[in-house]
């Protein structure tokens, strides 16, 4: 028995073909964690994300790529222990990386580190972290909505943006709003972030992971919702 990732291959399919066609320099950043609130059975965990796997695709190999992690259950392990299905979820960067720009950021931290004596560091880890953090180009900005519904918040919403920028991602615990911003009206340019940053439940913005879509989220399938 292996576990499951992909929940509905159609909307992953669906997905990867939404996200942004790839330039020459670069790739996308996917995440698997472990989550202890999703689970009774991670009280062992130290934080409430544990990075499990991370790798880079381009849009060709991405489901296949996420394919891969469906390994035999169990196979997770922190601290020697189990990690259980519902803990799992997967997470993506829908703005893509830059390569060129990771590769040479990379090569500063590297010369940080050999001044100093080793302390445990894993060269393949330094160099993920600075793929995670470079950021090519914003396609999309991002704002995490908890513990609040779309359908409470679209009315409070939709006066400061103009809608055909919109993208509602339906999450296990409330909402991700991505902005496309090559869409976004002239009319709201200036004002939608200082209106919408400070609406309730909206307390992580810009450019995030989000859960992937089609893929598990602690058992919860996220989806796009359309308005």
């Amino acid at each position: 028995m292996n576990y499951q990732i992909i929940k509905d291959e159609q909307l992953l399919k669906d997905f990867i073909e939404w996200l942004p066609d790839l330039q020459k320099n670069e790739t996308y950043y996917v995440s698997l964690f472990a989550r202890n609130k999703y689970s009774k059975n991670t009280a062992h965990l130290k934080a409430d994300k544990a990075q499990l796997k991370r790798f880079t695709s381009n849009k060709e190999t991405l489901f296949d790529k996420i394919k891969q992690l469906e390994c035999e259950l169990g196979a997770y392990k922190l601290q020697g222990l189990p990690i259980p299905q519902e803990a799992l979820a997967v997470y993506i960067t829908p703005n893509p990386r830059d390569m060129l720009k990771a590769t040479k950021n990379s090569l500063v931290k590297f010369a940080q580190l050999i001044t100093q004596d080793y302390t445990g560091y894993n060269p393949h880890q330094e160099v993920m972290s600075e793929l995670q953090q470079a950021c090519s180009r914003k396609v999309y900005f991002d704002l995490d909505f908890d513990n609040v519904t779309i359908q409470q918040m679209l009315s409070q919403i939709t006066p400061f943006i103009n809608t055909d920028c919109l993208h509602f991602l339906q999450t296990r615990g409330g909402f991700h709003l991505l902005i496309e911003l090559s869409k976004l009206s002239k009319t709201y340019e200036k004002t939608w972030y200082q209106k919408l940053t400070t609406l309730q439940g909206c307390d992580v913005r810009g450019d995030n992971l989000i859960p992937v879509v089609g893929c598990t989220q602690g058992e919860f399938v996220p989806h796009f919702i359309k308005i």
